[in-house]
């Protein structure tokens, strides 16, 4: 018989979740920061897309996860919203830094809708809080986030602050979709993206601007 080091253990489930947001966000330091804890002062800017593998155990399920890191520039919007349609998670990254990065937010939401799974589960993530010059207000993204249904966490790739949670999280939210192998006739929610619904909250329908 094989070593048992040689023997790879038993995956229960395989989830695809990909990365956007603006370029010089940070997204490929965040998702090296993730997949083999290392950063990088100096990181190419991707081009087109590219991906990563990381087995984890959440929730007692051992998921293999891909994770697409995708080009932040609209040249490359072909190649990756390809990509949007068999994701299970998005992290929509924006600069804390960079309040162009965060007003653009609503841009690739609109993506999402236009490319993404119905029941599609959307991280907002301010990448960057290490630094001091922070010029996004934290409250006013969390309310945007919260209002939309989606996870929020301000996270710092150098300094390794939230960048797993946003993962761990976002996986908890995503396996309340999937029935465990033991359940029978699963009635599972799927949420519908309109630009009507996306933003809704108990008062009043919000576009997409409503950040």
């Amino acid at each position: 018989s094989s070593s048992p080091l040689l023997q790879h253990p038993t995956v229960d489930l395989k989830l695809q979740m990909i990365l956007i947001g603006d370029r010089n966000v940070g997204k490929t330091c965040f998702l090296e920061r993730y997949t083999d804890d290392l950063f990088r002062e100096e990181s190419k800017s991707t081009v087109g897309i590219d991906f990563r593998i990381k087995t984890v155990t959440v929730g007692g399920r051992r998921i293999r996860l891909q994770i697409w890191d995708t080009a932040g520039q609209e040249r490359f919007n072909s190649i990756t919203t390809a990509y949007y349609r068999n994701a299970r998670g998005i992290l929509l990254l924006y600069d804390v830094t960079n309040p162009e990065s965060y007003r653009n937010i609503t841009k690739w939401m609109k993506l999402i809708e236009e490319y993404g799974r119905s029941d599609v589960e959307v991280a907002i993530v301010g990448n960057k809080a290490d630094l001091e010059n922070v010029q996004v207000n934290t409250h006013k993204a969390r309310n945007f986030a919260e209002n939309c249904g989606f996870i929020f966490y301000e996270t710092s790739a150098k300094a390794s602050l939230n960048v797993d949670t946003v993962f761990v999280n976002l996986i908890y939210k995503i396996l309340k979709q999937i029935p465990q192998p033991h359940e029978r006739n699963p009635q599972i929610r799927r949420k519908t993206m309109t630009s009507q619904a996306l933003c809704e909250d108990a008062n009043a329908k919000r576009s997409y601007k409503c950040c």
